[in-house]
């Protein structure tokens, strides 16, 4: 016999109040399933769904909408920078192009009315000239390399402050920032390659 028989047999039902011509006590329905409670539970699901309602509209979507709205106006300015920072890399190439053209010209005239005068004065012009022109080179292409360096530099930290907002928005991983560079850094990388 098993123990529920072993119980069963030890405790038999008694015939009379509450129980069935069978002998067996009725069973009554699982509370939650009970007719009569249900006036009570919709009642206490309203409430609850009121109450969480109320809390989510008046104190939860509102935070995440201002933080939405800071990072966007924030993303926005940096994009900004990003935009006059490149204006300027491309405003001081074009001036590089223009100066670049202006010495090549000039140097073209002076090589040219020094070959009318003397052959050695000429030689001796020139590579004057080109001492210059060279100078100039070097420095221009220094200047629009560290404009184009800084330009660069700020558009990763951009996107590394942008994926780290991201990234613990809408993650419960913990990711250094550090990690968060390497990803934006590998990122880049991959595109310039």
């Amino acid at each position: 016999m098993t123990e529920f028989q072993v119980a069963e047999a030890a405790h038999p039902p008694v015939v009379g109040e509450g129980t069935t011509a069978e002998g067996a006590a009725p069973k009554e329905p699982f509370p939650p399933f009970d007719p009569t409670h249900f006036a009570s539970q919709l009642l206490w699901f309203a409430i609850t769904f009121i109450a969480f309602y109320f809390i989510i509209a008046r104190v939860a979507i509102p935070r995440i909408a201002s933080i939405l709205s800071e990072r966007r106006n924030r993303i926005q300015g940096d994009l900004g920078e990003a935009e006059k920072a490149k204006g300027q890399a491309d405003a001081a190439g074009l001036a590089y192009e223009k100066a670049l053209a202006e010495a090549r010209a000039r140097g073209f005239d002076i090589a040219a009315e020094a070959s009318d005068k003397a052959k050695a004065a000429a030689a001796s012009e020139r590579a004057t000239t080109e001492a210059q022109l060279t100078k100039k080179l070097a420095e221009a292409e220094t200047r629009i390399g560290a404009i184009k360096t800084r330009a660069l530099g700020e558009v990763g930290a951009i996107a590394s402050e942008a994926a780290e907002a991201v990234v613990k928005a809408l993650s419960t991983t913990d990711v250094t920032a550090a990690e968060i560079r390497e990803a934006v850094d590998a990122a880049m990388n991959v595109r310039r390659g």
